[in-house]
């Protein structure tokens, strides 16, 4: 799978994805950091890698539909440190590799619970 994580994620969310055998790649290591959500969900659509992110502003059906992407998926999590958000990524990690397609969903992964929109 083809991972874009955003830049308000901390970089060792992609290490443990390319850790478990996807292609991950951050706004960082790409040279896109600061840019506008437009843009950043066109380059993934562009590079079809389903985005990873903290920004509730992906999860707007209306300004982003599912279907037009190769996936989104917002972590809707309270205490957005380091470790729990690299405990919530290791829940989802073996989820997204044996659930269905992410293209054309989005995904709220919340600490107890994960809800796709087809």
């Amino acid at each position: 799978m083809k991972i874009k994580i955003d830049e308000n994620l901390p970089i060792a969310v992609a290490e443990r994805f390319k850790a478990a055998g996807h292609d991950s790649e951050t706004v960082y290591s790409e040279g896109i950091e600061g840019c506008s959500d437009r843009y950043l969900i066109t380059v993934s659509k562009k590079e079809q890698r389903v985005l990873i992110t903290l920004d509730y502003h992906f999860s707007n059906i209306k300004t982003y539909p599912p279907e037009d992407y190769c996936g989104i998926v917002v972590l809707r999590v309270v205490d957005q440190s380091q470790a729990n958000i690299l405990s919530l990524i290791d829940k989802v990690i073996p989820i997204l590799t044996r659930e269905e397609e992410l293209v054309g969903r989005l995904w709220i992964v919340e600490t107890d619970r994960i809800r796709i929109r087809r």
